[in-house]
């Protein structure tokens, strides 16, 4: 009897995008990954989005300082992560990025529907203010003493050694962690959702069963203290969406940031036909909705995420799965120990699907933080993947490709044992569904136990040196074969690499859930390949060093410079950090000719600047006017970066970049190329 499959959407939280994936956000992409797979191979219409986390105070400052646009920053960093976690096969079915027009839109639709209803409110508020950066800080730009406990270099919300909760203005001796400057009070009016008249709704919702225990018995501390208002709003200069109606202010990025779910899903419907927004979004819909989140942000997947989405009008989520933080070798991640290991450093070094087994082996629907031991991590994949699960086929694939032409038996010579295999996918399944990876991998582990167990027992070595064995090597090692398929089963949400290489060595078409209640006979298979290698110490210890000296490097970018000669060049205007060759030949530096030079109106140190790039007009503004009259430049050849990236100036677009020399004022010279060069011609 064929049943209706489940409609069901899955989310990971969204990576910020301001830097790299490491193999602590890894944990909970894997998590989720697996448990998507999982119902795929069940047959469910299970759909995986994420998408970056693009808006912020910390976004626009990163772009700054690596001198890009916000939205050069966030593009280039999605291509990393996008990278990463293709990498470690992380099949979503759209990646997206809250900068979106979907976003945007709505967020604007919600906010709405909440400010429409009374549920978005403003008032005057005092916030901390950075006179050097002329911007108000956000609560984790603050540092300074605990107003209760003492404790020095504390975030501007809550204390990490006494965990006591304030407001930044509580601090004593603030300081900003932009500048460093003291900052300053200022009212500013700032927009407020009213989450206390989500008070009893929450109360209800936190214990329906939604979230997990831990997380409900965590969210009930908030709501016996009594909500506040929650501050919505941010003001500019800001990266993010503008709010409607209140130029100069922008929704903090929390506002935006779990939309980024529904935006990412409706991104893919408006491609996808079959996918229909409204239907999984839709107030008492029928389909299931689940995120998959870190300890951390519980609050406002637990609080301010459904207060948000009743307010508007849409439906809840069906569960909230939060999972602990990863600790290596008993300790928290570390830099300077190398364990704080980003995910394109591992890829360089380890399979991907090592992690992927070691943290599903680790893994409860607990909200346990989890040690990625790394001497127990080589020595578990190595003792269960190769020495147990791979061991299976490469012992029997041998027998049947030497001896039976690669065909296996049209026996089963152990009915009793492939049943009890099939009959322990209903255990293995609960598990997988309730995110019980730890137990279902062990189920599996014990199962693929009795394999080996079956076949030392037959000792197919042994009898195919014996006449008329035969046929009962034959049999076990078909048998062999049949337990090692549905065991690949069974791991295949974990090692989806593995088992695509297990079909193509089975010589069978992509497995499902329900295939465990089939076996082969009769059936020919391909030549067996070594479906895993060992886990090498070696390459484990290579990635720490490896690790240790990415952190190394990244310091000395911030390493003072040393004492110099102060009448050297180099007193005014240093070395700037080391760039590789690689980095070097990335530039482009070509001969131009200057057409045209004017004064920039109300700008001191600016000529506008009119380049022929041979056949090719570009127009730059260039900070030579101390020392050049327009008059005198027109008609000369010069050098300018010709691949940078353009700029947009408050005079207007500068596309480019002209080379000059010299320490200011009057001493600056611009490049002058020798006779024979010509605009266009590349400088090398």
């Amino acid at each position: 009897m064929s049943r209706t499959p489940r409609d069901i959407l899955v989310t990971s939280a969204l990576p910020y995008a301001n830097g790299p994936i490491h193999l602590g956000h890894m944990l909970e992409y894997i998590q989720t990954d697996i448990w998507v797979r999982y119902q795929k191979i069940r047959g469910e219409n299970c759909t995986y989005v994420c998408a970056d986390d693009a808006h912020g105070a910390a976004i626009m400052l990163k772009a700054e300082q690596l001198g890009l646009t916000p939205e050069q920053q966030i593009a280039n960093v999605q291509k990393e992560h996008e990278r990463d976690f293709a990498g470690f096969n992380v099949a979503f079915d759209n990646f997206h990025t809250t900068h979106s027009e979907e976003n945007r839109e709505l967020s604007s639709l919600i906010y709405q529907k909440n400010k429409d209803k009374g549920y978005i409110v403003d008032r005057e508020i005092t916030q901390l203010y950075d006179p050097e950066k002329e911007m108000f800080l956000a609560d984790r730009f603050v540092k300074g003493e605990c107003p209760k406990c003492g404790a020095a270099d504390q975030y501007g919300d809550n204390c990490e050694v006494c965990s006591a909760t304030y407001a930044a203005t509580e601090l004593k001796n603030p300081y900003s962690t932009i500048s460093g400057s003291t900052p300053i009070e200022k009212p500013t009016t700032q927009l407020f959702f009213d989450l206390p008249q989500f008070q009893d709704m929450l109360k209800e919702w936190t214990r329906s069963g939604t979230l997990q225990e831990g997380m409900a018995n965590k969210l009930s501390e908030w709501l016996e203290a009594g909500l506040q208002q929650w501050d919505i709003s941010r003001e500019a200069p800001y990266f993010g969406f503008e709010i409607p109606g209140y130029p100069g202010k922008y929704f903090y990025v929390w506002l935006d940031a779990p939309i980024g779910y529904m935006a990412s899903f409706k991104n893919l419907c408006d491609r996808q036909e079959d996918l229909d927004f409204d239907h999984y979004w839709k107030k008492d819909s029928s389909a299931e909705l689940y995120h998959f989140i870190g300890k951390d942000i519980i609050n406002f997947h637990g609080l301010f995420w459904p207060a948000m989405l009743t307010g508007a009008g849409y439906r809840t989520p069906t569960g909230v799965y939060s999972h602990g933080f990863v600790t290596v070798n008993g300790e928290k991640m570390s830099k300077s120990r190398g364990t704080f290991i980003k995910a394109e450093t591992y890829l360089q070094h380890l399979n991907p699907e090592y992690l992927r087994y070691y943290y599903g082996v680790k893994l409860s629907n607990r909200i346990d933080d989890i040690d990625l031991n790394l001497e127990d991590f080589a020595q578990r994949v190595n003792s269960d993947l190769v020495n147990k699960l791979v061991n299976i086929a490469s012992r029997c694939a041998g027998f049947i490709k030497k001896k039976f032409d690669n065909t296996l038996s049209e026996n089963i010579a152990d009915p009793d044992l492939v049943q009890e295999f099939q009959n322990s996918g209903d255990v293995i399944a609960e598990f997988y569904e309730n995110r019980e990876f730890g137990q279902a991998l062990r189920t599996i582990m014990s199962l693929a136990d009795k394999a080996n167990q079956y076949i030392d027992e037959q000792k197919p070595w042994v009898y195919i040196k014996e006449e008329g064995k035969q046929e009962q090597v034959k049999d076990t090692c078909s048998m062999g074969i049949n337990l090692f398929r549905i065991l690949m089963i069974y791991m295949k949400p974990v090692l989806p690499v593995m088992a695509a290489d297990a079909e193509v060595f089975l010589n069978i078409e992509p497995l499902s859930w329900d295939d465990k209640n089939h076996v082969l006979t009769n059936h020919e298979v391909k030549k067996f390949k070594p479906l895993m290698q060992r886990v090498e110490m070696d390459k484990v210890n290579a990635m720490v060093e490896q690790s240790k000296a990415e952190a190394e490097a990244a310091a000395l970018l911030n390493k003072p410079k040393v004492t110099i000669d102060p009448n050297s060049p180099l007193a005014q205007e240093p070395i700037a950090d080391e760039i590789s060759f690689d980095d070097f030949a990335k530039i482009d530096l070509r001969i131009v000719k200057i057409v045209k030079a004017e004064h920039v109106k109300k700008a001191n140190k600016l000529l506008q600047l009119t380049l022929d790039l041979g056949g090719e007009e570009r127009n730059v503004f260039a900070g030579i006017k101390s020392a050049y009259n327009p008059e005198d430049l027109e008609g000369k050849l010069t050098v300018m970066v010709a691949n940078l990236a353009p700029r947009k100036m408050k005079f207007g677009m500068s596309e480019g970049m002209v080379l000059a020399a010299g320490p200011g004022e009057e001493d600056i010279y611009i490049l002058s190329p020798d006779s024979g060069a010509v605009p266009g011609m590349r400088v090398k």
